[in-house]
């Protein structure tokens, strides 16, 4: 028999009295199929059973690999390497690359300004234009011509204490699409509380010491799922409305669950419908499953892709 995989998830991101949830896909290569096996929620008030349960979860199910949802390096400001001195071993120059590319793309932009501006001006108001049945994907977002949007937030500058390179790559190929969908923009510490990252260094102590981590993007994930055609630009739409949440919820799940061959049981169904934060755990894992699949995008090495373990899942369909 073929030896079973699994990887399991962790979304923290909320307030701070939220519960959160770990988790579990296992894949069975002689069936060929992967089964949702646990989903173990767990209470802040209830902080010294929750690092026990923790414990047993992972250890009981021989958990490896964990996908989480904020970050797990630092930002450039910090990624410079000092001796145990404070002396300066070895200078990053990850700032430079970046402010560079990003001049590059704002350069090469002005140059269709400078060559004809008044195709320019009649490109740009068409692309202002509402569409509502628009391809999203019909341009990547550095494409020419940039977005007002995606101009608006080059000019405003990459912040060495808020962001990673990581942030530029994902504004590159994600920043119209997040913002037309969900309404905001990625950004590696803007979008967490420094609470998060101290209450997950934490409750990491219980983990085992070769558990290996990676980070993921609830909202990249849904992209992907629409650029693959698992689900539809409506239901992310609906997955925002707060009367039909559940609803939706359910509505994508089924879909997830057909199209990528997830065996859900009726009771953690339930759960994933009734429960936002374990919805977010479950895309965490969908995220880690393409990990296992060795399908996830490689990133350049500029974006430090050792230290973010960053997952870009691929979800289409061999």
């Amino acid at each position: 028999m073929t030896e079973i995989s699994n990887i399991g998830s962790l979304s923290m991101k909320g307030g701070r009295n939220d519960n959160f949830y770990f988790c579990l896909i296992e894949y069975f290569p002689d069936s060929k199929r992967w089964f949702l096996k646990s989903l173990l929620p767990v209470k802040e008030e209830e902080a010294a059973d929750s690092n026990e349960a923790i414990h047993a979860w992972i250890s009981n199910f021989n958990i490896k690999q964990l996908v989480v949802d904020f970050p797990l390096s630092k930002p450039v400001s910090e990624s410079n390497n000092y001796d145990d001195q404070g002396v300066l071993k070895c200078s990053d120059n990850t700032l430079e690359i970046v402010q560079e590319k990003i001049k590059h793309l704002l350069d090469e932009d002005q140059r269709l300004v400078n060559e004809n501006p008044k195709r320019y001006e009649q490109e740009r108001n068409k692309a202002d234009e509402i569409v509502y049945n628009r391809d999203i994907f019909s341009k990547e977002t550095a494409h020419h011509l940039l977005s007002r949007s995606f101009k608006r937030r080059l000019k405003k500058g990459f912040l060495p204490y808020w962001n990673r390179s990581l942030d530029f790559w994902v504004w590159k190929y994600y920043y119209d699409q997040i913002l037309e969908l969900f309404n905001t923009s990625f950004d590696s510490f803007g979008n967490v509380s420094l609470m998060i990252l101290f209450r997950f260094n934490y409750i990491k102590r219980q983990f085992p010491k070769d558990l290996e981590f990676f980070e993921a993007n609830e909202q990249i994930i849904l992209v992907e799922l629409l650029r693959a055609k698992i689900i539809l630009k409506k239901d992310i739409s609906l997955l925002n409305d707060v009367d039909i949440g559940i609803e939706a919820r359910l509505d994508t799940i089924k879909k997830i669950e057909s199209k990528l061959d997830i065996f859900i049981y009726n009771h953690d169904l339930e759960i994933l419908v009734k429960n936002p934060r374990a919805f977010d755990s479950f895309l965490l894992a969908l995220a880690g499953q393409n990990v296992l699949q060795k399908k996830n995008v490689k990133l350049p090495d500029w974006t430090k892709p050792e230290d973010t373990k960053f997952i870009i899942p691929n979800f289409h369909l061999d």
